[in-house]
């Protein structure tokens, strides 16, 4: 349900105006559609604009991996833990982490794994046909570098990439020497002892390279509308009508909801089952004593970091909290605290950029790509913490399903009506 004739749309309504919304609507434009986008705030306004800045699909490695659940377990209402949950009644929210919890074992891993496949394998060549095509950002190539207290500490890291390659993904890695380690990464500190280099990885500045994109959408004669807050979508026999609470109405052929974390109430209404909940992450950027030679991870405290404006950008944490809910700065000392004994040289205290931003995360690990029970109707969300890597690559797939009619094989897994 929910497909377009072979002819295809002529006119596209996309909602969201992030990296998988404008992806889509620039995907979409290649394919001859006329398109709209209209967001409640503007580009990048959301996930799009703090996260890590990662185009790294050789680290897509599925959130249910089973350690995250003895993690998860340990951790649960404690505040500096890079995985919190605060004490909730929501009945909603402890269904999705009981529903999350059962999939942490490897059988579930793998099936996200392979899933995740085609996204990871074409998104960096979507990347490259954006710029291409215009955008006007270009990502920088760089290996991810691990860093870990010893050897011992890193085999977990090696053992999960060895299995991402078994699912047959193809990913460039290898351990690193505490020697090797010090001379690639100067601000890994001297407890530091081990690491892992995952090659041929690319990072961006997120916020500039969504906002190059809707620059590009416009030029290709798109338009974009800010301060369009949809709250309901309704489905009609050529075409589809979104409405604003203060915006009026807007009507095309075919709707897109591409609303991360904010998917929930307008999804149900379509038909999408699985739940979509904000794991938010937090952000902030700090001087460096020498410049970080390229994006940094560190999986003890979870937390990515990334060469940025000169400077660096250190995201972590996960947080299960409504999506618009304060930043809560108590996340950011945890950041701070947990990252500290990792590097050496980084002007922690003078701290800018403070961000929280969601991402949408569904219990089961896999996004939401395709059309809904409504005619005309498609969903994109519920990347989690990939949404970035795997905008433009799920953009061009969506708009090959829109303007065709069929489903692409890519596509199968991440139904929005499983």
């Amino acid at each position: 349900m929910g497909e377009v004739g072979r002819s295809g749309p002529g006119t596209a309504l996309v909602v969201g105006a992030g990296v998988v919304g404008l992806s889509t609507a620039w995907f979409l434009q290649e394919r001859g559609v006329t398109v709209t986008v209209v967001d409640r705030a503007g580009p990048a306004a959301g996930a799009s604009w703090g996260n890590a800045g990662w185009l790294a699909p050789g680290l897509a490695l599925p959130l249910n991996e089973p350690g995250v659940l003895r993690f998860g377990l340990r951790s649960l209402f404690d505040r500096t833990a890079p995985l919190h949950v605060p004490a909730s009644p929501d009945p909603g929210l402890w269904r999705f982490l009981l529903r999350f919890a059962a999939r942490c074992n490897w059988r579930a891993w793998e099936r996200v794994a392979q899933a995740n496949l085609a996204l990871n394998a074409d998104c960096l060549a979507a990347f490259d046909a954006l710029v291409a095509g215009g955008v006007r950002v270009q990502p920088m190539p760089a290996p991810v570098t691990a860093v870990f207290e010893s050897a011992g500490h890193a085999a977990g890291l090696l053992a999960e990439l060895a299995r991402l390659r078994d699912a047959g993904q193809e990913v460039a890695y290898r351990g690193l020497t505490g020697t090797e380690l010090e001379q690639w990464l100067p601000q890994a500190s001297e407890a530091m002892g081990s690491g892992v280099r995952v090659d041929g990885q690319r990072y961006v500045d997120p916020g500039e390279f969504v906002a190059a994109l809707a620059e590009s959408v416009r030029a290709r004669g798109g338009s974009i509308r800010s301060g369009f807050d949809v709250v309901e979508v309704r489905p009609q026999r050529h075409a589809a009508t979104v409405r604003s609470a203060s915006a009026g109405s807007l009507s095309a052929q075919v709707v897109v909801l591409a609303t991360g974390a904010w998917l929930g109430r307008l999804g149900r209404r379509l038909g999408v089952r699985v739940p979509v909940r904000a794991g938010r992450g937090y952000s902030f950027t700090v001087d460096t004593d020498e410049p970080v030679p390229g994006p940094v991870y560190l999986p003890g405290a979870r937390v990515a970091c990334t060469p940025y404006q000169g400077a660096l950008r250190v995201a972590g944490t996960m947080e299960f909290r409504a999506p618009d809910a304060p930043l809560d700065r108590a996340r950011i000392d945890a950041i701070v605290a947990s990252a500290r004994p990792y590097l050496t040289g980084v002007h922690w205290e003078d701290r800018r950029d403070e961000w929280v931003g969601p991402r949408p995360v569904t219990h089961d690990g896999i996004p939401l790509i395709g059309a809904t029970a409504a005619p005309g109707v498609y969903v994109a969300a519920g990347h989690g913490m990939w949404g970035l890597t795997q905008g433009p690559v799920t953009g061009r797939l969506l708009a090959e399903q829109i303007t065709t009619g069929k489903q692409p094989d890519a596509l199968r897994e991440f139904d929005p009506l499983r």
